[in-house]
């Protein structure tokens, strides 16, 4: 009895659906390949780049420091700084015009280095009531704009830099390794407008300061920006302060009258002071209560999604039983 096998041909089904996924099975290799192959290119040619922007940050934070550590220096040594400020809010006496101009350029590189912002806006109060011949009025009100527009623009350039030089290095490494800092920096983000508001308010925060680390956070650039308007009531009390000054030399920290000049303030100074702290306190407790919250919804988003990767890595598992199983 003969028994009859048949064996696939090249023109049976069989043998055309077998070499239809060898195709389809090459193509896609190739495919990959061909994916693999560009994303490689993309990176080497992103080398390049990465490392020329490290170079521009490098350079311009070097110079930034040393612009800092100078003023600082020769804040605490020589004082050529404080002289020269001096000798310019003298020029301004007399060049009213031309000085608005140049008391914001001035003001703005000063915020920007580090310089302290007492000395130039009690100055732009004297020198501008001055100007007008000892009209107080007229003098308070030219001066908090010179001084406001100066330090917003100051205040601006340097959250800028603050975020073009440390945002991706440091704070990318911190909240990824650290539950409270995102937490920290998702808070600034969402409420960042009152935060920066109540910060603003405070005069004993450090301006300068704030200005570079608000950058290195996720504060929204808007939210900067208009909290910038909370500056003017501390910048007018100032620049009335320097208004009623006797003398530059007075603001300047030199002459017989400073102790006298420095008594007659002492309330004031005090005022100023404990305004300070409460603003103080009320931005940190503000800060604090939203950081809690986004906390928590961070700790609740990386639950759900360690019990989605236990849910993928357990069907995965059952799927390659059921395939040994066949």
């Amino acid at each position: 009895m003969t028994i009859a096998t048949e064996f696939p041909t090249s023109d049976s089904p069989a043998a055309m659906e077998e070499g239809t996924a060898k195709v389809e099975a090459k193509g896609d290799e190739a495919t990959i390949a061909a994916d693999t192959a560009a994303i490689t290119e993309d990176d080497d040619d992103d080398e390049p780049a990465d490392r020329s922007a490290c170079y521009k940050k490098s350079a311009v934070g070097l110079v930034l420091l040393a612009l800092i550590i100078y003023v600082s220096v020769d804040s605490a040594t020589d004082q050529h700084v404080r002289g020269a400020i001096l000798d310019f809010l003298t020029w301004i006496e007399n060049n009213t015009f031309l000085g608005v101009l140049g008391f914001v350029a001035v003001y703005f590189f000063a915020t920007i280095c580090f310089f302290p912002g007492s000395i130039l806006t009690l100055g732009a109060g004297f020198v501008f009531s001055a100007s007008f011949d000892g009209n107080l009025l007229q003098g308070v009100l030219l001066g908090t704009t010179a001084v406001w527009v100066g330090a917003s623009l100051g205040a601006i350039a340097s959250f800028l830099l603050g975020r073009y030089l440390f945002r991706d290095g440091c704070v990318g490494k911190l909240t990824q390794k650290y539950t409270i800092f995102q937490a920290l920096d998702n808070a600034l983000e969402q409420k960042g407008l009152w935060i920066m508001i109540l910060l603003r308010l405070s005069p004993i925060v450090p301006f300068n300061v704030l200005n570079y680390v608000m950058g290195v956070t996720n504060v929204q650039f808007w939210h900067y920006c208009v909290a910038c308007v909370a500056m003017l009531p501390g910048t007018i009390l100032y620049v009335f302060l320097g208004a009623s000054a006797g003398s530059l030399s007075e603001i300047g920290g030199g002459g017989d009258d400073v102790e006298e000049e420095a008594e007659s303030n002492k309330v004031l100074t005090i005022t100023v002071i404990v305004v300070g702290i409460v603003f103080g306190f009320l931005a940190i407790g503000v800060t604090s209560y939203y950081a809690k919250q986004e906390l928590n919804k961070v700790l609740e988003e990386r639950e759900e999604n360690d019990e989605e990767g236990d849910a993928d890595g357990n069907d995965e598992e059952a799927a390659k039983d059921d395939e040994i199983s066949a």
